[in-house]
């Protein structure tokens, strides 16, 4: 018997190519078969069964996910996947960006076959963001030609690092690097942490995993750890020596190869960071979508139907913007990948000229998706009511797993403020004729955008793209500025900085919309083939944009570029470009190519068969394999007794 799709009617409504689209989505044609292809062996594999993360122990859930990912590697290698590898984190992209030509040649053939396993152990109990407060000490020994490792304090432990707990044989450890009594600051060394034969600790070292952390199953699976050492010795080539060494005699030295070059390394994590924002948030809204669709409430007559919540203008006010959101942090993403490959290619030439630029773009990229998609993640959940609290429809595990990503690798109002100071230090620079480049060039024109005026009389005005970015342009320039000349009121810098922290953190945050804007901007440019692709990506780029000037219509009146009218004006362009995306909304998440395993999500199921999957996953729950639960003899039957008694007197 076929299978019936309930969402068969709403994919008939699809103005354009879906099959175009998913080759958009993926980046590629190439891109899209590969993706296609792992997702269905995945779906397709007993092995990788996860309906039931949620109802294990956390060690069976450890050992689930140990099982899963030997058997993941073995098919890796069965089916010769090129370009698939597991490792824990920064810890391979670390030796690529930081050893020398020398250590990379030793230890990166035995991390990409998995000979060793290697986790990058920087964060600590007390230090997380302030790197350079690090306290874990590397005292070099010119006697035995070894560095001793040592943690000085309890806040010195090692703290969150992925793999470490129970997994990884190797750590990559930030220190400091201590020679003849001077701190040379904090460096990183390749340290041996378990034993190869029978993964026992080594002497000196002490290990765990830190406990049970946010949600069931979620990031449970992930054996973040704690790790003390109490002087462990290590070869003095173990230091990564890319930018840096220490001599035979104990002289520390400054490479030939310039110290910017770790730079690569930071835009390659946080890029891959900006990609998976986009995934999460995807999924998210691929779940949303869908059950909108589904659900039915209220608005019925005569009998009729009620009416589908996708319907209600505002489950689209709230839905929309986060589906626009998702293919806008993938263009971003997109961009940012060849960021990547642009600055790798200068740092090797010794072109340090868009460092700073590049430092301030992947640190706001960073903070401003991964805070959206957490807020967005929760709001899907929100859009599903009752139903998305249930761990069948996959929001909360979701969620659980996602939210971390707004601290590790810089925690997102820390990261806005790195931005303001290079956006603050950009300001003070226009004047000496140093014109800005790249996501930053707009400030070069900052007089003209601090008096421009948005031609905007009709609705449809705000359809245009280049009336968009101007607006953006404008408010982010206006917000700099600003923060420019009311630090320029405090004695100290400091002092203003940290006075107006709030301020400057909403101007980084304004630049970076900016930023991703443009790109959506960019990719429109582009020659984007199949029926009515374009069409709705400009659809798309209109809700995204529009969404956040009716998030922050405040800060654009304010920078005097657009009046409250044409605030009103753009409302009213919105709520229409809603019922654009309402035909083709189940079409625009299939396009993210997403199988049912993937998703997770009863709610989100591709032929829409919601209700029936609800009932017969509640009857999977082990409090349902018994009619009359343990405990009942125990503690529910002897009150009921005594109630009776009481009800007799």
């Amino acid at each position: 018997m076929e299978a019936l799709d309930y969402h068969a009617e709403e994919r008939r409504k699809a103005e354009f190519d879906v099959e175009e689209m998913k080759i958009v989505w993926a980046g590629s044609r190439q891109a899209y078969e590969i993706s296609d292809r792992v997702a269905r062996l995945v779906a397709s594999d007993p092995v990788f069964r996860k309906d039931n993360r949620t109802m294990l122990s956390r060690k069976d859930l450890f050992k689930d996910t140990l099982r899963k990912a030997a058997h993941a590697w073995k098919r890796i290698i069965e089916l010769r996947l090129s370009g698939l590898f597991f490792s824990c984190g920064m810890f391979i992209p670390a030796i690529k960006g930081q050893g020398n030509e020398e250590q990379q040649q030793k230890w990166l053939p035995m991390a990409y076959k998995m000979q060793i396993i290697g986790c990058y152990a920087q964060t600590e109990l007390g230090h997380g963001s302030n790197v350079q407060g690090l306290e874990t000490t590397a005292t070099f020994d010119p006697e035995t030609d070894e560095f001793v490792i040592h943690s000085p304090t309890l806040t010195s432990s090692k703290w969150w690092p992925g793999g470490l707990g129970k997994v990884s044989t190797h750590a990559l450890v930030y220190a400091r690097l201590i020679t003849d009594g001077q701190d040379h600051g904090v460096h990183g060394f390749i340290v041996q942490l378990r034993s190869l034969d029978d993964h026992l600790p080594l002497p000196g070292i002490t290990v765990g995993d830190i406990g049970m952390k946010f949600g069931s199953g979620a990031y449970n699976s992930m054996d973040n750890g704690v790790l003390r050492f109490d002087h462990v010795r290590i070869p003095r080539d173990q230091m990564l020596m890319g930018v840096s060494q220490v001599t035979r005699e104990g002289k520390f030295m400054q490479s030939d190869v310039p110290r910017q070059l770790v730079y690569g390394t930071m835009v390659y994590v946080r890029q891959k960071i900006v990609a998976d924002a986009s995934c999460a948030l995807s999924r998210a809204v691929c779940i949303a979508t869908r059950y909108s669709v589904v659900r039915r409430q209220f608005g019925s007559h005569n009998g009729g139907p009620e009416t589908q919540v996708i319907d209600y203008k505002t489950q689209q006010s709230r839905l929309f913007p986060l589906l626009a959101s998702a293919y806008a942090f993938r263009f971003v993403g997109e961009w940012l990948k060849w960021l990547y490959t642009d600055v790798t290619q200068r740092l090797q030439a010794n072109d340090f000229s868009t460092l700073p630029e590049v430092h301030a773009c992947t640190a706001g990229l960073k903070s401003v998706t991964t805070s959206a998609t957490a807020d967005a993640i929760e709001e899907c959940r929100k859009l599903c009511g009752g139903h998305g609290y249930l761990s069948s429809s996959g929001l909360p595990e979701l969620f659980a797993v996602y939210v971390p990503a707004c601290t590790y690798e810089g925690d997102n109002v820390v990261l806005l403020l790195q931005v303001a100071r290079f956006l603050m230090k950009t300001v003070s620079q226009l004047g000496s004729g140093k014109k800005p480049v790249g996501t930053i060039a707009y400030m070069g024109r900052s007089e003209h955008l601090l008096q421009c005026r948005c031609e905007v009389e009709r609705a449809e005005d705000w359809l245009k793209p280049k009336v968009i970015l101007e607006a953006f342009e404008a408010r982010a320039a206006r917000m700099s500025v600003t923060c420019a000349n009311n630090l320029n009121n405090f004695p100290n810098q400091e002092e203003g900085f940290a006075q107006l922290a709030t301020d400057l953190a909403e101007a980084a945050v304004a630049h970076v919309q900016l930023i991703i804007v443009s790109k959506f901007i960019e990719k429109l440019q582009q020659d984007i083939p199949g029926k009515g692709v374009k069409r709705q990506l400009e659809i798309l780029f209109n809700v995204y944009a529009l969404s956040l000037l009716h998030k922050h219509l405040g800060d654009f009146v304010a920078s005097g570029c657009i009046t409250p009218k044409q605030g009103v004006l753009a409302n009213e362009q919105l709520r229409l470009l809603y019922s654009q995306v309402r035909p083709n909304a189940i079409a625009l998440v299939d396009a993210f190519n997403y199988t049912d395993h993937y998703l997770g999500s009863v709610l989100g199921r591709y032929d829409g068969n919601v209700y029936p999957k609800l009932y017969e996953e509640a009857w999977k729950d082990p409090l349902n394999e018994t009619v009359v639960p343990d405990g009942y003899h125990e503690y529910i039957r002897p009150i009921l007794k005594q109630h009776i008694r009481v009800a007799r007197l």
